[in-house]
Formats: structure tokens, C-alpha cells, sequence
């Protein structure tokens, strides 16, 4: 059976012409002074899709977005660029009656981690609109919504390399706390704070192997 996929993400997880109209780029084929990424080829989902055979449905990135609602500069990212409004306009949309999704790579935390938005504490329920512009209720709310949304699918948070300890051990209980499957990785070859081609390699990797268990 065809594993349909869905992919949540930031800059990480973008390329040009692979994201819906309207999300900000990080990586393009002409390349930036950057990152030596220029082929989408190169992009660790890319290969990862390839290689694991899964049928990639829609790949909903954008560069610099949170999880959360604060984004860079205290800005309000809830009827924006979040994961979590994301998700709910997929939901508004009819997007999960409409496509069967099996497996959900969710890559975030970054920027909710460099824009320093306030962390608040883990909070597993009872979630206050307040509660969702700081980083750790966030993570747990996007998460339990999404296993919640799609309960028989798998779904992997992928948990970048450099974050804050707070940040990275938040995740890492909210998908315990959810039966999602954590990905910590050891090691991301990175310029200027994102993926090279080899990053890019040690992403798939690390994923690959996550499948595979």
C-alpha cells in the first residue's frame, strides 16, 4: 500500500517551488551564499521519500517559522507562519478528509529556539490561547492536536542538533507523553546555522534508520 506522507517543517525542510505559494524560501536552485544546497535532490526529504519509497502528499514548510505564536522580534505568528495555525487551516480545509495520511515528519523548534521566545513550562492539557505563545505548552498542544487529528498514522519529530536543553528535553517528553517517535539527532553538518549537502545527508540518515525500527 502506498505510504502517503506529510511533512511539518521550517527553512530546514523547504526548497523552491516544493512549498505551498506564499511560504518564505530558504533554499533555491541558484543557490545562496548560505548553503551549498542547490538541488532539491539534496534535500534530506527528498531522500528520504526516495529512498524509504513514500509518496510525498504535501510538504508544509516555511522558513523561519515557529511551532508556536511568537515569532522573531515578539511577533504574532498565530494567524500566520506557525505550525500550529498550519495545522488548523489543513483541518478548516478539509485537507485530512480529502488524503489519507500514513506517516508525518514534524521538524521544528528552531526558530522557536533562536527568536528566544519565552519558554513558559510543559503543559500536557487544559491549553489557554495564551498558553500557545510559549515554546513548550506550543509543543505539546501541535503535537496532541496532530496525533489527534491523525491517530493511526506515524508520526516522527525530528529534533535539530545546538537547541537549547529545555527545548529539546520538552520535545522529546511531549512525544513520549503522545506516541510520537523522537529523532534526536547526534550530528547536523551545518553553515550559518543550516544544513550543507552533508547536514542534509546526516538528516536522512538518522531518519532512515528511525523507519527502519
Amino acid at each position: 500500500m502506498t505510504n502517503n506522507t506529510l511533512i511539518f517543517g521550517d527553512s530546514y525542510s523547504t526548497f523552491e517551488n516544493f512549498i505551498p505559494d506564499g511560504y518564505a524560501v530558504f533554499y533555491y536552485e541558484k543557490g545562496r551564499p548560505e548553503t551549498d544546497v542547490t538541488k532539491v535532490t539534496q534535500t534530506w526529504w527528498h531522500q528520504v521519500v526516495k529512498e524509504a519509497n513514500l509518496n510525498l502528499i504535501l510538504n508544509n514548510s516555511w522558513s523561519g517559522s515557529t511551532i508556536g505564536y511568537t515569532g522573531y522580534n515578539n511577533a504574532d505568528c498565530s494567524q500566520t507562519s506557525s505550525f500550529i495555525y498550519r495545522l488548523k487551516q489543513l483541518k478548516k480545509h478539509g485537507f485530512f478528509q480529502k488524503n489519507r495520511i500514513d506517516t508525518v515528519f514534524v521538524f521544528g523548534g528552531t526558530n522557536d529556539n533562536w527568536s528566544n521566545a519565552p519558554l513558559g513550562e510543559i503543559k500536557y492539557e487544559k491549553w489557554e490561547n495564551k498558553d500557545l505563545y510559549f515554546v513548550l505548552p506550543a509543543i505539546c498542544y501541535f503535537l496532541k492536536n496532530l496525533k489527534d487529528t491523525l491517530p493511526n498514522a506515524d508520526i516522527y519529530c525530528l529534533i535539530n542538533t545546538e537547541l537549547k536543553p529545555e527545548v529539546s528535553e520538552g520535545m522529546k517528553k511531549a512525544c513520549e507523553k503522545y506516541g510520537v517517535k523522537a529523532v534526536a539527532f547526534d550530528q547536523i553538518d551545518k553553515k550559518c546555522g543550516h544544513p550543507t549537502i552533508k547536514g542534509m545527508l546526516d538528516i536522512k540518515d538518522a531518519v532512515l534508520d528511525a523507519l527502519k525500527k
